[in-house]
């Protein structure tokens, strides 16, 4: 029996494997962030090709929280009647939609990676100005970020929950909460990025104030059967940074604040941080955090091989594994781990012919 293909259930919901589609921005939605048919064919491929668990891209919260202005979004009912044949269609294919839902904080408001130009976009260009846990901008190039101030932390909290509400309403059956990569929610855990000295600043129990209150707002909202995954930066890799260790107290206040997985990667704070990039290199933090805090995590970072991510639930290192470019360069993984691993692929029965 295969510990990858092993349903795993979460609250009321059962995943059909242990395989999941990291979040990964496409930079590609039409007007004001709705999604377009490339999100339905970008996700419900991976849908048709086995993936149990298919998370959107960061998806914002708020117009500001988009990373550039065409990133996907859910603050509007819109957003609602735009993701629902996506859902859908995911969902039919036997797989678990789930929506990753992001602010981007101080590196909002930039161009796309392929655009000629870099750094943030400015206002002539639809553009905005972003907001943060102080008014220092990521990088020079970026555009320097308002302050959050008591009021505008409070917006944020409301928004994550709203869209949390949304996110329901458009068909999705988990939500996962962003708070990695150097986006909002990061910058006000990382103590490379937060210098405020009032509550949600100072030691490491402020920084932790405001991930903490959306993870307990967005629980409020979906209820008590809608799984809630948090992803984090598990480390910072700088030094004076975010450590494991802070991940692990992080990961026990989260579950006590309602999530049920927390999915470990790393880094984007800092544009100078050493990351050690190789197969499953950040598959530590997650067993690190699993083994120390008690909590259900995803393992994810260059994981490629059917083999390897077979040893990392089968050993306890994770509770489930999350591609990201593998699945961009074969939406059939799934069928090809299933096929390395000896285990009888059940796909749509318009492709039972490649059996």
């Amino acid at each position: 029996m295969s510990s990858l293909f092993t349903p795993l259930t979460l609250r009321a919901v059962t995943l059909p494997n242990r395989i999941a589609m990291a979040p990964m921005c496409q930079y590609s939605a039409g007007p004001d962030g709705l999604p377009t048919d490339w999100h339905l064919i970008h996700l419900g491929t991976r849908a048709v090709g086995g993936v149990g668990l298919v998370l959107t891209e960061a998806t914002a919260v708020l117009p500001e929280g988009r990373i550039s202005p065409q990133d996907t979004g859910l603050w509007s009912d819109a957003h609602v009647d735009a993701w629902r044949p996506v859902t859908a269609f995911v969902a039919g294919q036997g797989a678990v939609p789930a929506v990753q839902l992001a602010h981007a904080g101080f590196k909002a408001s930039t161009y796309r990676p392929w655009a000629q130009t870099r750094g943030g976009v400015p206002d002539a260009e639809g553009g905005w100005t972003p907001v943060g846990p102080g008014a220092e901008p990521f990088v020079a190039n970026y555009r320097v970020p308002t302050a959050l101030d008591a009021a505008g932390i409070a917006g944020v909290v409301e928004a994550f929950a709203t869209a949390a509400g949304r996110a329901l309403d458009a068909g999705f059956a988990a939500v996962e909460i962003h708070a990695a990569h150097g986006y909002l929610l990061h910058e006000f855990l990382s103590p490379l990025t937060n210098h405020r000295t009032d509550s949600y600043g100072g030691d490491r129990s402020g920084r932790m104030r405001l991930t903490l209150e959306v993870a307990r707002a967005v629980r409020a909202t979906v209820g008590e059967t809608v799984p809630v995954l948090t992803r984090i930066s598990a480390t910072d890799w700088v030094e004076g940074g975010w450590t494991a260790e802070d991940s692990v107290v992080l990961a026990a206040e989260l579950a006590g604040a309602g999530v049920d997985l927390v999915d470990a990667s790393s880094g984007g704070a800092h544009p100078d941080a050493r990351v050690p990039l190789g197969p499953g290199y950040q598959v530590p933090l997650a067993a690190r955090i699993r083994r120390e805090a008690g909590v259900p995590t995803g393992a994810v970072g260059l994981i490629v091989e059917p083999e390897h991510a077979e040893q990392i639930v089968a050993g306890g290192e994770a509770d489930l594994v999350l591609l990201g470019r593998e699945l961009l360069r074969d939406p059939y993984w799934p069928r090809r781990a299933a096929a390395k691993l000896g285990v009888t692929y059940t796909g749509p029965a318009q492709y039972a012919r490649a059996a």
